[in-house]
């Protein structure tokens, strides 16, 4: 039987993190996890060190930017690859998010099959790099 990869959906929307979830367990090898709390979120990274972490920019608590800063800033989660996934797409948030080491930048809304090649190119990336 085949591992399924471990993905963090931090997200403060509960209605697109249920949507995502259910699409990427259904229809592909992924069991995901998510939190609409920011600070759960990075809690979650350290204690569940998933394979690939997507992280909203705008939530209400913490904006994605001071999440992913902490994520790169802390040995454990370090090495995560993590995805923007959000509907901001102007080139200054793009600029910001690529300076702090994300993955990739999605803009919502997103198709499934769109997630699906983009996660997987970077877990495939990951994985060819030894970061895995």
């Amino acid at each position: 039987m085949l591992t399924k990869n471990r993905i963090l959906l931090i997200d403060d929307e509960e209605d697109f993190c249920f949507f995502v979830k259910k699409n990427l367990e259904q229809n592909a090898e992924f069991a995901v996890i998510y939190t609409t709390n920011p600070d759960r979120g990075i809690k979650l990274a350290r204690k569940a060190h998933p394979d690939l972490i997507l992280l909203d920019v705008l939530m209400a608590k913490t904006d994605g930017f001071k999440v992913l800063e902490m994520l790169k800033n802390n040995s454990e989660t370090l090495s995560i690859p993590v995805i923007m996934l959000t509907a901001l797409g102007d080139e200054e948030t793009k600029l910001k998010a690529s300076a702090l080491y994300n993955e990739n930048y999605i803009t919502k809304p997103v198709t499934y099959e769109m997630l699906r090649l983009e996660i997987e190119k970077a877990l495939l990336r990951h994985s060819y790099s030894g970061r895995r």
